[in-house]
């Protein structure tokens, strides 16, 4: 299952990854707007962990864009921000996120999170 993780800050992207991998996913990530959107519809990930805030396109629009696009519209994506009001929660689902969660998140939240999309109680690790 491949993961595409959008953050423009290195550190969060390191750690979702570390969190990942060590679930056994395969993760790629992608550090403004643009090069997410572009990453997305290259490597169409299983899912997608999108900040909102980044340089270029917002992850409101890569969202839109993408949900919108009858071809990537099954990509599953997660919008993890520091953004937390109620009217950001609103926006990030009417643009077609099927999670929102807010910075800071539990390592347990953002891995749940994922189990859920997938339908898998438990990620296995794989094999390299």
């Amino acid at each position: 299952m491949k993961v595409l993780i959008v953050d423009d800050d290195e550190y969060i992207r390191r750690l979702v990854r570390t969190l990942l991998e060590a679930e056994g996913l395969e993760c790629h990530e992608a550090e403004d707007g643009f090069e997410a959107l572009s990453a997305a519809r290259e490597i169409h990930p299983d899912i997608m962990i999108l900040d909102v805030m980044l340089p270029g396109l917002d992850g409101y629009k890569i969202c839109r864009m993408l949900k919108y696009d009858e071809n990537y519209s099954d990509i599953h994506i997660i919008m993890v921000t520091s953004r937390s009001k109620a009217m950001d929660k609103e926006t990030g689902y009417f643009t077609g996120a099927d999670l929102y969660l807010t910075k800071p998140f539990r390592h347990e939240e953002l891995v749940d999170a994922v189990r859920q999309l997938t339908g898998s109680s438990t990620l296995t690790r794989q094999t390299i």
